[in-house]
């Protein structure tokens, strides 16, 4: 019992942050989505380098994306990101590969329950939705037409718990639902991250966002306020983003 209690208290002495999922422009694992929540009053600017497999069809090209995440609220968060198009993709004549446009997409997460209200073992749990309502034909809830956007539309309920075994473990199952055209969902999404009791400041993960299977790592370059996270999506290829973390008093 003693040794269980000087766990508990070792554990809530761990930094238990969380990171920026850089294609989305949100808190979560590489792909998949996590029911982790940023402190209250958190602001986060960032960008990346995304590779064409991580992005959805539409990008068959390498592009990037900038972003800026708001967590004024302890159980709300909301993100807005912008994703490069090269003008070519466009139909733009005379433009070459220069990026000459960008997509713009709206993320929420609502936290619905907190880890450990009602008993210790009890799971954090977050509803999500990434892209909602940008498509300009829709024939059914979230379906997106030839000429429609949406790139990034995907709504989920994700669960999370923390254990604590040489570091700090989070544990994430979730699902992911979309009814787009070319990059459908409605599956099932996993993850897992650890952070070394010996080096809290790197945090290693693999997830299964429903389409692949990814590895990476979010590095706290300096304490928690700029971080580096790297991926292999499709445990092959490689994209990274770079993200200033604010915490308002």
């Amino acid at each position: 019992m003693k040794q269980f209690l000087l766990s508990l208290v070792f554990i809530c002495c761990l930094p238990q942050s969380a990171f920026a999922q850089f294609p989305y422009g949100t808190t979560g694992l590489l792909h998949a989505p996590s029911a982790d929540m940023q402190a209250d009053k958190t602001i986060m600017l960032g960008g990346s380098y995304l590779h064409k497999s991580a992005t959805p069809s539409e990008w068959y090209y390498e592009t990037y994306n900038y972003y800026v995440n708001v967590t004024l609220l302890p159980w709300l968060e909301v993100a807005y990101t912008m994703t490069l198009f090269k003008g070519y993709a466009m139909g733009l004549k005379g433009t070459g590969s220069k990026y000459t446009s960008q997509d713009r997409h709206l993320d929420v997460r609502l936290r619905l329950w907190k880890e450990g209200w009602w008993r210790e073992w009890t799971p954090q749990i977050v509803l999500g939705a990434d892209d909602p309502s940008t498509a300009t034909e829709s024939t059914s809830f979230g379906e997106v037409g030839e000429s429609g956007n949406g790139y990034w539309n995907r709504y989920y309920l994700v669960m999370t718990k923390h254990l604590y075994w040489k570091g700090n473990w989070g544990v994430h199952v979730g699902y992911a639902y979309n009814n787009r055209k070319y990059t459908p969902i409605n599956r099932p999404t996993a993850g897992v991250n650890y952070q070394p009791e010996l080096l809290p400041s790197l945090n290693l993960m693999a997830d299964y966002d429903a389409r692949a299977c990814n590895v990476g790592f979010n590095y706290a370059v300096y304490g928690d306020i700029l971080n580096l996270t790297a991926e292999l999506y499709k445990c092959q290829y490689p994209s990274i983003g770079l993200y200033l973390k604010i915490h308002l008093e």
